[in-house]
């Protein structure tokens, strides 16, 4: 995969961010539960002192797999692992999220109202990556969220290495991306949130390892690109790195919380 010259001109901005992946109680409509995080479980995270953004990251019911069928590769979505959405937490130092324990204690007492799992994946500090793919005024329609899965026998930093210096970049100098992030993670450890009276289930080989949230002007510009020629080139290039790509339609991306501000009302 080459890196297109243009990619390297673009300004990236390194962050410390940590994702948590989010399963809605089953024992009410799925609404519910979404309606529930979108407002009073926001206010308790939105509150935590040494954040830099909140985000939510709000995924489709109906959300089988966009990723392209690759030889090899789980694109298909399992039904029972499927993902409800996702919080995108991004600190401004190392040192803050010490800051915010009296908040997650907080949220620890409040998961059991809406979620029954909660995985919390982290990466080091300036592990996620912003790219500035936007030109002036133009804005996100539509939003894919990829979980990358490292196959046995690859190498950590192999793998790293090359979703920071060869696929982000690639992406970026697709020229049709409006948003472009990603995170790569360090080994999961349950330890890191264990809230009471919720599941932490993760088996090894349910894990990811990296993510990527794609944003395109509108739903026709996202289905072009998951069935052009750049995908199936990105698709042969993953291939001997990852055992999974779950490539998840977005429904919503709320912030909360901006440049380490709260916000009066979410923005979309």
């Amino acid at each position: 995969m080459s890196m297109p010259s243009a990619a390297e001109q673009l300004d990236v901005k390194k962050h410390f961010t940590s994702s948590i992946l989010l399963w809605v109680r089953t024992g009410q409509p799925r609404q519910t539960g979404m309606d529930y995080w979108k407002g009073p479980h926001s206010g308790i995270i939105s509150a935590t002192p040494g954040l830099e953004e909140y985000r939510q990251i709000h995924l489709a019911d109906h959300n089988p797999g966009r990723w392209p069928a690759t030889g090899g590769v789980e694109t298909s979505i399992p039904v029972d692992r499927k993902i409800d959405g996702v919080a995108e937490v991004t600190f401004r130092s190392a040192l803050a999220p010490s800051q915010g324990r009296k908040q997650t204690k907080l949220a620890y007492k409040d998961e059991i109202n809406v979620f029954r799992r909660t995985l919390l994946y982290a990466g080091p500090p300036n592990s996620s990556r912003w790219y500035d793919v936007a030109g002036p005024g133009e804005k996100v329609g539509a939003r894919v969220l990829v979980y990358l899965r490292r196959r046995d026998g690859a190498g950590a930093g192999e793998f790293r290495k090359f979703v920071k210096e060869q696929l982000a970049p690639a992406l970026a100098g697709t020229g049709v991306l409006k948003e472009l992030r990603i995170q790569t993670f360090l080994p999961w450890v349950e330890k890191l949130w264990d809230t009471p009276s919720v599941a932490h289930d993760n088996p090894r080989d349910q894990r990811f390892h990296a993510s990527l949230i794609l944003g395109f002007t509108d739903t026709a510009a996202r289905d072009a690109f998951f069935t052009g020629n750049v995908i199936q080139d990105l698709s042969d290039q993953l291939a001997p790195l990852v055992s999974a790509i779950h490539a998840y339609d977005v429904t919503a991306a709320l912030t909360y919380v901006k440049n380490g501000g709260i916000l009066p009302h979410y923005q979309e």
